[in-house]
């Protein structure tokens, strides 16, 4: 008697040379895609990027390290820095306080011409910086209609970066504090809880992450700011010169090396910020994620 015969499942039939043939392309596309992607990436970050930023490093080492130390440490190019960055940490600061007050204000409350505001924000972005230099001369200049002479003074040189860097703070914090719940100060506030202790203990802590992250980025574009205190400032060595216009000044007395040496500087305390941000911003991800 012969053994009954089993039904085996059918194998799926292998697909005819010619889809086979398009699966392959497809697959060596999408391949060859992603790198053509990357190396377009590559190229112009480095065409934009690295390339100017070697170029520059390379130019201010001309003189070799002794050369780049003593057009760094010149008594002006400190005076310049040191102004830049004092000026540029008050406004920074100043931001992160008006800038936080402003968000919650175009988030929380509901007025007339609260869309007009909010657009207003985006002004500094938009408007060319030396229009804002002219506007601000004309306003606070020798002419001031309202009687209010800044020209020529480091408070004229702050009021002109914190224009410029005015949207940074507000639009990092806007988007968290629409995202934020209520529920939570509403708990606290049930459990009696007074307003300033809900903001310290429930809503700060949230927002910190965001204003830091703001008040870092107003910092790094306040110190390398040009247009909007070319005017204002009235760029006098040692007291309103701001390091954008020392370089500007190495260059036009013929001294590139000078010039490309304070300029690496300014880039090294950009950099710095930068990378501390980054880090605060990791460090924050982290809480969350272990809250969570």
């Amino acid at each position: 008697m012969s053994a009954p015969v089993l039904d085996r499942p059918a194998r799926p039939a292998s697909p005819p040379p010619r889809n086979r043939l398009a699966a392959w392309v497809v697959r060596a596309a999408s391949v060859r895609g992603g790198g053509v992607t990357l190396g377009v990436v590559v190229l112009w970050l480095s065409l934009i990027v690295l390339l100017p930023l070697a170029a520059l490093t390379v130019a201010s080492f001309e003189d070799g390290w002794a050369g780049f130390w003593d057009a760094v440490t010149a008594p002006a190019a400190l005076s310049a820095l040191g102004t830049t960055v004092l000026i540029s940490a008050g406004v920074a600061v100043l931001n992160v306080v008006t800038g936080t007050l402003i968000a919650w204000v175009l988030v929380r409350d509901d007025f007339r011409g609260k869309r007009f505001v909010d657009a207003l924000i985006d002004l500094p972005f938009a408007l060319p910086t030396i229009v804002a230099s002219i506007v601000l001369l004309s306003l606070y200049g020798p002419s001031s209609p309202i009687g209010v002479e800044l020209n020529a003074t480091r408070w004229g040189v702050a009021l002109a970066l914190a224009f410029v860097t005015l949207p940074f703070v507000v639009r990092s914090v806007q988007p968290v504090l629409i995202e934020l719940d209520t529920d939570v100060e509403q708990a606290a506030a049930s459990l009696g809880a007074g307003n300033w202790t809900t903001f310290r203990r429930v809503i700060l802590p949230a927002l910190a992450p965001a204003i830091l992250s703001g008040g870092g980025l107003a910092f790094a574009r306040a110190i390398g700011e040009y247009g909007s205190v070319v005017l204002i400032g009235g760029n006098i060595p040692r007291q309103t010169q701001v390091a954008s216009q020392y370089i500007q000044q190495q260059i036009e007395i013929d001294r590139p090396v000078n010039a490309a040496a304070v300029s690496v500087a300014l880039l090294v305390i950009s950099f710095l910020t930068l990378l501390v941000l980054r880090a605060i911003a990791a460090r924050g991800h982290e809480r969350q994620e272990a809250v969570r």
